[in-house]
């Protein structure tokens, strides 16, 4: 089974700003690009820091209100120091929470949903900006084809994988929900779960109604079928 990576994925043509660029530079990056927040880097292309508008947003949430009607906002100490900071170094959220470029789509959907932001730049080894990916980014590995995540689920998980019969389980896909029917022998009906685990996690893959039967009720797997089931298949 294949994963499509962060490397695939990710844009490559990063707009950055230094740790020195002064606000209203960061500000003239984000509108002229048609972007909410860019990549800090240092002399060495190293990521230091995301700023975003959030951050830019704490310099006008910070001052007095004109007419004199609300009050001073109460800032922390450390959003006080944004509210009146000019510079990236100082405006920033840091440390970056950065991902790898051969992640797959799930430790990365799930290390922007924990952490709460919206993309995350690429960085190699030593830090060095590679990219930036974004939740549609991620999200769009759902648009992919019926008919490949059938290709994929028919040839490379019930055939190659599970060693099916191809007649044996029948996978249809309709807008990314996938149903599963068919008969297995009664050897192997308890990896009928692990070929819907198998199945929710091939890209594009929405859903999963497992209609799978099998004649008898055996409680035991066959170990050479369940170590094939459950390694990763890579090349």
């Amino acid at each position: 089974m294949e994963h499509r990576t962060v490397d695939e994925l990710m844009t490559r043509n990063v707009v950055r700003v230094r740790a020195d660029t002064p606000f209203k530079g960061i500000l003239r990056e984000l509108a002229e690009n048609d972007v909410t927040a860019v990549p800090v880097v240092d002399r060495d292309g190293q990521v230091v820091g995301m700023v975003s508008e959030a951050d830019l947003m704490r310099k006008p949430a910070g001052l007095p209100d004109p007419f004199g009607l609300l009050p001073l906002p109460h800032l922390e100490p450390e959003e006080r120091i944004k509210a009146e900071a000019v510079r990236a170094a100082d405006l920033m959220s840091a440390p970056p929470v950065c991902a790898r470029p051969g992640w797959n789509v799930v430790e990365t959907a799930r290390l922007m949903a924990t952490r709460n932001v919206k993309r995350l730049p690429v960085v190699d080894e030593k830090g060095g900006l590679l990219g930036i990916i974004s939740r549609s980014d991620v999200l769009r590995v759902y648009l992919r084809d019926d008919a490949a995540i059938r290709s994929e689920i028919a040839r490379d998980l019930l055939e190659r994988t599970m060693g099916l019969a191809p007649w044996a389980v029948t996978a249809v896909v309709s807008d990314g929900e996938v149903t599963l029917t068919g008969t297995v022998e009664p050897e192997i009906r308890s990896v009928i779960p692990v070929i819907e685990r198998l199945c929710r996690s091939v890209d594009g893959v929405v859903s999963v109604d497992q209609r799978i039967s099998c004649a008898g009720d055996d409680t035991e797997a066959v170990a050479s079928v369940r170590v094939r089931a459950a390694a990763p298949r890579r090349g």
